[in-house]
């Protein structure tokens, strides 16, 4: 029993739930920015480059020994168009994040900085008795 009340202390802390929103919000925005790049942002790239599929770009090495509709040899090329596409994804994503986490910590570093206001102690009678004997000293 004293597992399952652990566990349950664990699975409600708010750090944990932070954590599970932040993961959920994180995948949906890495889905966003894939289709971004994919959708939006790669076409024009491909017709600026020849009407080339940018994940299709590739260096072939040694092409395919095929034996009709057989592929008796695979070809070995380097895949760097998918690399490229990623690439931009992580940039993208990580230009995000930076922009998001800098804007918390300026509202953060605002209200750090906001200073309680001073509060102005009130003089005592003893603290102005004494202060009214220093100016008749002073006078002397």
């Amino acid at each position: 029993m004293a597992l399952k009340q652990e566990l349950k202390e664990f699975m409600l802390r708010g750090n944990v739930i932070d954590m599970a929103v932040g993961i959920v919000i994180g995948g949906a925005f890495g889905k966003i920015v894939t289709s971004f790049v994919n959708d939006i942002l790669m076409p024009p790239i491909s017709m600026l480059l020849g009407n080339t599929k940018i994940t299709e770009m590739k260096v072939v090495f040694k092409e395919a020994v095929m034996n009709g509709e057989e592929v008796i040899d695979p070809a070995i090329t380097l895949n760097y168009g998918n690399f490229i596409q990623v690439l931009i994804d992580f940039l993208i994503i990580g230009i995000s994040i930076f922009f998001v986490i800098k804007g918390i910590n300026k509202l953060r570093k605002k209200k750090e900085e906001e200073p309680a206001p001073a509060s102005i102690p009130e003089t005592t009678m003893e603290e102005k008795l004494l202060a009214e004997i220093r100016d008749l000293l002073k006078k002397d």
